[in-house]
């Protein structure tokens, strides 16, 4: 890293983290935990008092508990153990994380572009994103995952790009010492998606992605058969994964133990499949417990059953389920509205109607000006020289349909139109492409599939703000280190 990098790097730590903590001092006396951010502060609180991660009834009874992740009120905890059991401790750790993002875009955008301004720009952009910067007040789990996916896909382009040197036959870059050095981003990337899978469960699914995408780029260099090529790729998803798996482990081997029932991270997967076959709206609202589980009291076995009933319920209308998925996308995607809903349900009075319609206004306006710039970015890439007319026709007529949404109510189409754009680059183009290129289609694609079969919310939606603000900064050319600048090259 050059000397201008690393001052341009912490131009964006300082900006991201003074922004976030300004949130913190306005938040802190005004702000209480809200909605699941109370159950969060709560449990963190226990955890730091020496309880577990237990929940203490009404009546007294104190029963394991596992229906949240236990990652973030573990990771608060820590704090509440050192500074004291304070909603504010639990804000500047959200302060902390969430200042990686703009850091972590910064280092992405630095291997995609030829232009050291454009990954200032990027990195700026994210860390004072009116997405993410508010929501450094909330309790709760998405802006820590978030920030966590961006810095695990910042080691993994780490990891490509020793890969790509490598295969290009820098001497520098050959021997065991320096095959040890390229594999610990790997083994980064593997415990960093492990510390996300545990705060949110869902993010294990792009864990084998960013393995992938770790050593299937394609420099000039590149002279491997596919099958080596493939191979390579296999392994690295399966150590990347093999990896979290392993940082979810113990806490795997506790539910075993406590939840007569085994579950990789918590046990709430069926309630939130129940949702989604009973809302109307797309998003959250309060479920109507099945006849069949209005005895069952333990945690798990609730949730075993609310999740038998909702599989009995997709299996007797299908199309009813799929019906609802549209609306659940819109939910996820067309207005994120995390921060202006948190903070209007945790004090209206400091943070009216008002403040979160503007606020809300604000952040849309800015989060579909980014997609524009990223669909713009998929309509000018070059074409590759094995890019067939057809899927360069496809490419440029998605990415125009995704322009379109970006100034519609259905903003949906256009993160959706913006993953086929990217899809429809090809996989010889993909594979040339810099990493967040491919990545930013399989956030946006997890982020879908996901909500489409359970439930959608704005806030759900965030982790794919900053590959998108990332992806609108992709320049051409070609970047530092060997990195190829070129959405398609």
């Amino acid at each position: 890293m050059t000397k201008d990098q690393r001052r341009d790097v912490l131009v964006v730590a300082a900006v991201g983290l003074l922004a976030r903590l300004a949130v913190v001092a306005w938040a802190a006396q005004r702000i209480p935990p809200s909605a699941d951010g109370a159950y969060y502060d709560k449990l963190a609180t226990r955890i730091a008092e020496g309880q577990g991660y237990t929940w203490l009834w009404p009546d007294g009874a104190v029963t394991y508990a596992a229906h949240y992740p236990v990652g973030y009120p573990a990771m608060v905890a820590l704090g509440y153990a050192v500074f004291g059991a304070r909603p504010v401790v639990a804000m500047a750790l959200n302060a902390l994380v969430g200042t990686a993002a703009g850091v972590g875009t910064w280092s992405l955008v630095a291997r995609a572009s030829p232009r050291r301004s454009l990954a200032l720009a990027a990195g700026l952009v994210v860390a004072l994103h009116p997405v993410l910067v508010p929501y450094t007040a909330a309790l709760m789990t998405e802006g820590v995952t978030t920030a966590l996916v961006v810095v695990a896909a910042a080691l993994a382009a780490r990891a490509r790009a020793a890969s790509e040197r490598d295969r290009a036959g820098a001497s520098q870059a050959r021997g065991p010492f320096a095959r040890v050095r390229r594999a610990r981003w790997l083994v980064l990337t593997g415990l960093v998606m492990g510390v996300a899978t545990l705060v949110r469960p869902q993010t294990l699914a792009l864990a084998p992605v960013l393995g992938w995408l770790a050593t299937t780029g394609h420099s000039e260099g590149d002279r491997r058969p596919l099958a080596r090529a493939l191979r390579q790729g296999a392994t690295a998803a399966l150590l990347v994964t093999g990896l979290a798996l392993a940082v979810c482990a113990p806490w795997t081997a506790r539910n075993c133990a406590r939840m007569e029932r085994c579950a990789l991270v918590s046990v709430n997967g069926g309630w939130n499949l129940a949702i989604g076959t009973q809302t109307e709206s797309g998003g959250w609202h309060e479920l109507a417990v099945p006849e069949a589980c209005a005895t069952v009291f333990q945690e798990a076995a609730k949730d075993e059953c609310f999740g038998r009933e909702a599989a009995k319920t997709i299996a007797r209308s299908p199309g009813r389920w799929l019906a609802r998925a549209p609306a659940k996308l819109r939910a996820t995607f067309d207005y994120f509205g995390a921060a202006p809903w948190y903070l209007h349900t945790a004090n209206a009075e400091a943070f009216s109607y008002r403040a979160k319609v503007a606020l809300g206004a604000f952040e849309t306006l800015a989060s579909r000006l980014l997609l524009a710039a990223a669909l713009v970015t998929l309509l000018r890439a070059r074409d590759g020289d094995s890019s067939s007319s057809a899927l360069r026709r496809l490419r440029k007529a998605l990415a125009a349909v995704g322009l379109v949404a970006c100034v519609l109510v259905p903003g949906v189409v256009g993160y959706l139109a913006l993953a086929g754009a990217i899809a429809a680059l090809g996989p010889r183009a993909l594979g040339r492409a810099p990493l967040v290129v491919p990545f930013t289609a399989a956030v946006i694609a997890a982020t879908a599939v996901t909500h489409a079969v359970f439930f959608g919310a704005g806030r759900y939606g965030m982790v794919v703000v900053p590959f998108v603000a990332a992806l609108a900064f992709v320049g051409t050319g070609r970047a530092r280190g060997g990195a190829s600048g070129d959405v398609a090259t």
